[in-house]
């Protein structure tokens, strides 16, 4: 008889070094919907969760910096195919979060999803629009190309639970970085359901590393972690933006100020670009022949 089952309440936990520990202070706080209804209880992660999370995106950093972009982009698409696999779950838990109609929460989920496979196929794309040949005088070759800038620390959007989500997550790894993810305080169902599916997927462990808790409370650590080579402020309010701005500047990070995003708009190719070096390159060419060239 259904009517006599007893609850089964799903326990979230954080995503790290692709395992799924609790918040090591043993910490957690309720999660509710928009009408103040009791959803779960999320981890509320400490600082040493944050600094376990930069250790484990920077063991992940070699080997996924050192894919091919090919390969990047295969793994990619396959997360967008699990994240379609359990679209149903994800559209009731965005419409929790978010407070929207099933058919607009469903609205919402495709587009993460498709944004996801379209960062995917920008993984071996990129370096052609922010590389190339360069002309100088003599017989060199000078070529620059992207690369990735490392460990990257991400405040994700407060009120965009999972489009927002994907739509920082998605071009830091695509582009050869591993991130450290801190979910939006409110709302972190999505990102931790997120998790689930990035450890069943073909991702490496430690890439994407996702953290539910206070967002001032872990964003400090982060800004000031001389380990993290870049900040994405997306989530901070300005007060919260300018302090971790003024941290992050201690060993240099790169850092997105926060702006304000339409997350359903083309987001173009800005997110993918913030977070890559150039390394240029100078090559001989040869004696040159009378014709101009040695080839």
């Amino acid at each position: 008889m259904s009517d006599g089952r007893l609850s089964v309440f799903k326990t979230y936990k954080l995503y790290v070094g692709g395992k799924f520990p609790r918040s090591e202070s043993g910490r957690v706080y309720e999660v509710n919907d928009s009408k103040g209804r009791w959803l779960a209880n999320a981890p509320q992660s400490s600082r040493k969760d944050a600094r376990d999370a930069v250790v484990a995106a920077r063991k992940a950093f070699g080997g996924w910096s050192g894919a091919t972009a090919y390969n990047r982009g295969q793994i990619l698409y396959r997360v967008a195919e699990m994240l379609e696999g359990r679209r149903e779950q994800f559209v009731r838990e965005v419409a929790e979060a978010e407070g929207l109609s099933k058919s607009k929460a469903a609205a919402v989920v495709d587009a993460a999803v498709d944004r996801w496979v379209w960062y995917a196929g920008w993984t071996d794309k990129i370096g052609q629009i922010v590389g190339g040949a360069n002309p100088v005088a003599g017989p060199f070759f000078n070529l620059s190309t992207p690369e990735p800038t490392g460990v990257v620390a991400v405040l994700a959007p407060q009120e965009s639970s999972f489009l927002g989500l994907v739509s920082v997550i998605a071009p830091v790894i695509a582009t050869g970085n591993t991130a450290v993810v801190v979910a939006s305080a409110d709302a972190p169902l999505p990102a931790l359901s997120l998790g689930e599916v990035l450890a069943t997927s073909d991702l490496p462990g430690g890439v994407v590393n996702i953290l539910s808790g206070r967002t001032a409370e872990l964003g400090a650590p982060l800004a000031s972690h001389q380990d993290v080579n870049a900040i994405d402020l997306t989530g901070a309010d300005a007060g919260l933006a300018k302090e971790l701005e003024i941290a992050a500047a201690d060993n240099l990070k790169r850092t997105l100020r926060p702006q304000a995003v339409d997350w359903s708009a083309d987001p173009g190719t800005h997110r993918l670009t913030a977070f890559l070096e150039t390394k240029t390159v100078w090559h001989p060419t040869g004696a040159l022949g009378a014709s101009g060239s040695s080839y």
